[in-house]
């Protein structure tokens, strides 16, 4: 019924229930909880479900997470749509029928009531949460998906201080170089 890549790296402590369906690369932090008892939830390649975050479904409204996304601590997707390269802020809520356009930003503590449309580049804030800019922040949303790839790898070897050190430094400036001229979507490893 669920298929979660072999790459995945889930923590201890998450929970999974149900048709969850999780593509390659991506990362499930400590104590995440995703839960689909009655639609489907799909998880897109190189994406980051971060601690203490809730992945549901509503009772006729499917999940989906796009690819590069990261949806942070606390933040609970119910019954949504989320395009690629889009950030969720933390303890951010997006609820049944919500679709949030490719690279786009849900702000920290945002309330994203039923049925809610936005397009591509959107900023959204505020409860309830209305667009407050257009940006396309599909880079730096990349970026951050990375940056959990680059954790998760490490968390394998059980290294948990990863984002530290000229070592690190160089990696990053690399990687923001392959992304904001394109080269990181073609490749993962």
């Amino acid at each position: 019924m669920s298929e979660i890549h072999e790459s995945v790296w889930i923590a201890p402590g998450v929970q999974i229930y149900g048709e969850v369906n999780v593509a390659e690369d991506c990362s499930i932090w400590p104590n995440a909880v995703l839960r689909a008892e009655c639609q489907q939830i799909t998880v897109g390649r190189m994406t980051n479900i971060q601690d203490h975050a809730m992945v549901h479904v509503g009772y006729d409204s499917p999940t989906r997470i796009g690819e590069f996304c990261s949806v942070t601590h606390h933040a609970t997707v119910h019954g949504a749509t989320l395009g690629d390269h889009c950030l969720v802020g933390v303890n951010a809520v997006l609820m049944d029928g919500v679709v949030i356009g490719e690279g786009s930003i849900v702000a920290g503590g945002a309330m994203v009531k039923e049925g809610s449309v936005f397009g591509p580049g959107s900023i959204i804030a505020g409860v309830p949460a209305k667009l407050v800019r257009e940006q396309d922040s599909a880079k730096a949303n990349r970026m951050n998906a990375w940056l959990y790839y680059r954790n998760a790898q490490a968390y394998m070897k059980g290294d948990h201080r990863t984002w530290v050190g000229e070592e690190f430094e160089r990696w990053k400036t690399a990687k923001a170089a392959e992304v904001y001229s394109d080269k990181d979507i073609l490749k993962t490893r």
